[in-house]
């Protein structure tokens, strides 16, 4: 695992039990930053709230959406549990949908760390109610547009990061946009 001090700005997805919706954010924005050249400067994990999953790589059918809609391998990702410790360990923490954010923020008995934690569809540029709705008990529509998604808002996640940091980052050759 990269720490904060590896990277500039560390980043955590988490869903329900780190097997779909997070491992795939995880493995989009991954490889957004990497066709950026710009992996010094994120480091980039998933969880779950739960602990059913542990150690398990992501679910078969998400794995196949990932591979179907961008060509991305997420298969080499291992599920983990959201801990306290990750308030510390990351810069931002993107909760899938309400009840992941619910289940982060009572971890955080002080309530210091709320202002780290967001709806990861904050960042969606279609409007919508902010929920990643979960594939797991759906078919491979469900899982596809769980895909759209997360392509549309890992994209303006990473936009949003690069704009507060004060830098545009290039094209997928990793320069710098001129102007």
């Amino acid at each position: 695992m990269e720490t904060a001090s590896d990277a500039t700005t560390c980043i955590l997805f988490v869903c329900l039990g780190n097997i779909c919706r997070s491992p795939l954010a995880e493995g989009l924005f991954k490889e957004k930053v990497r066709k950026r050249g710009l992996e010094n400067r994120f480091c980039v994990e998933s969880a779950g709230t739960g602990d059913w999953h542990l150690g398990q790589p992501p679910d078969d059918r998400m794995q196949a959406a990932a591979r179907r809609n961008g060509d991305l391998d997420i298969s080499e990702q291992r599920a983990q549990q959201f801990a306290p410790a990750h308030f510390e360990d990351f810069d931002h923490i993107f909760a899938m949908d309400k009840s992941n954010l619910h289940d982060v923020l009572f971890l955080d008995e002080e309530e210091q760390y709320d202002g780290k934690v967001r709806l990861f569809r904050e960042f969606d540029p279609q409007p919508g109610d902010y929920q990643v709705p979960d594939p797991y008990a759906g078919g491979r529509e469900g899982f596809d547009r769980v895909y759209r998604i997360a392509d549309r808002t890992t994209a303006r996640i990473l936009e949003a990061l690069l704009d507060d940091e004060g830098e545009k980052g290039g094209g997928e050759d990793g320069e710098k946009a001129s102007g």
